[in-house]
């Protein structure tokens, strides 16, 4: 077996066995075992927590949005099924509260604008300080936030999250050649974002 495979088959191994750990936490949750999901919580909540930062930069709405999501798990435990992958599952969950918060977010910042007035006094956006230097992850959170969201979203699970395209297609229900597809326009979405910004700056 070559080397790459050999990685491989310990990788699946791996998976194998914390899928198996996740099921017997899972059906002792079911019978009231609180330790059980309390386990469940901790050995997720550093992954989840790390996703929703991608996508929320508020860490308090981040501690709202990872209650709302291990809460929403455990209600809906008893229809999981176990012979299924947790994690997927979990993340699924986790990133579709998080996608949800930010377009009711987005509603309610429209609707403000609109109901003020929009006349050119009434609204004056603020304007960049040229001379502020953001950092590195400062720009690529600006031009991401510019990437369509359904683009954006496979980008951050794929690059800044390594999450596999397989992975994906499981936490975004979507077949996984239109997450390879998606991942592509992301990519080359947010390359003439990037090259747009450096250009004008």
């Amino acid at each position: 077996m070559r080397p790459q495979q050999t990685l491989q088959q310990e990788s699946l191994d791996v998976t194998a066995e914390s899928s198996r750990c996740d099921a017997k936490l899972i059906d002792a949750a079911r019978r009231g075992a609180e330790d059980a999901f309390r386990s469940l919580v901790q050995k997720y909540e550093r992954r989840l927590r790390s996703v929703v930062q991608r996508f929320v930069h508020d860490a308090d709405q981040v501690d709202d949005l990872m209650q709302e999501t291990f809460l929403r798990v455990y209600q809906s435990l008893h229809q999981f099924d176990t012979s299924r992958r947790f994690a997927p599952w979990l993340f699924q969950v986790g990133v579709n509260i998080t996608l949800d918060f930010l377009r009711r977010k987005k509603r309610r910042i429209w609707g403000r604008l609109f109901s003020q007035g929009t006349s050119e006094t009434d609204y004056d956006p603020p304007q960049a300080d040229p001379n502020v230097q953001q950092d590195l992850q400062q720009e690529v959170r600006a031009v991401l936030q510019q990437v369509p969201e359904k683009f954006r979203t496979v980008v951050i699970l794929r690059d800044l999250e390594n999450f596999s395209t397989s992975e994906i297609a499981t936490i975004l229900k979507r077949k996984e050649a239109t997450i390879r597809w998606r991942l592509a326009e992301g990519r080359l979405h947010f390359q003439h974002l990037w090259t747009q910004r450096q250009h004008d700056s």
